[in-house]
């Protein structure tokens, strides 16, 4: 399988990679371990493909890597951003079979999302809404953070984020949920107004 990857392939585009995590697909998995193999890879061309291909899979299929939760997880101590937020994509696929393996990385993951990038954010924002809607214990300590987190983030990212926490909001914290919305709507463009408007329809339903 190692061979169809795009760098593999002297290819620089991405469609290798798409094509050959659906043919993973339809093979139900077979083959998936060599790529998981991939991201061990000194070569990071290699490392970077590969983690393209799983969670591609993920897309689809995240019952296909989740066997994999811990090693995406080792990724978030890479030097290699490409791998950083490929792998909290990754991690936030498969939350619900590996939650206590997940929440026993919580610090591991917020200081991942403290100092990545913007698609690292991004995906970490759905591993910690995922996590609260696991068990009572990770909720109690994950949404506090997330409620600073959407009081404290940019403008901009607010009504994505919120979108990203919508999992996780239920009748015991939906006020909290709404108040900090509130706070930060005036701060906000019409088009971003907008989608928090449809987000305080969807919780009064």
């Amino acid at each position: 399988m190692i061979e169809k990857i795009a760098y593999n392939l002297g290819r620089r585009d991405e469609e290798p990679n798409i094509e050959l995590a659906d043919e993973i697909i339809r093979n139900g998995g077979s083959g998936i371990d060599e790529i998981a193999d991939g991201l061990d890879s000194p070569d990071r061309n290699v490392a970077n493909d590969c983690i393209k291909v799983l969670y591609e899979v993920g897309r689809k299929k995240p019952e296909l890597i989740s066997v994999y939760a811990g090693k995406f997880l080792k990724l978030l101590n890479s030097g290699n951003n490409r791998l950083i937020w490929g792998a909290m994509m990754a991690v936030s696929q498969v939350v619900k079979e590996n939650s206590g393996l997940i929440f026993n990385n919580l610090e591991l993951i917020k200081n991942t999302y403290k100092n990545g990038s913007v698609i690292t954010v991004d995906y970490s924002i759905s591993i910690f809404a995922e996590l609260c809607t696991c068990d009572g214990k990770y909720e109690k300590e994950i949404f506090p953070f997330l409620m600073n987190h959407l009081k404290t983030c940019r403008p901009k990212e607010v009504a994505q984020h919120a979108e990203r926490m919508l999992v996780c909001i239920n009748k015991k914290n939906a006020d909290d949920f709404s108040a900090v919305l509130k706070g930060r709507y005036g701060m906000l463009t019409d088009t971003q107004k907008k989608r928090i408007d449809k987000l305080f329809r969807t919780i009064q339903k």
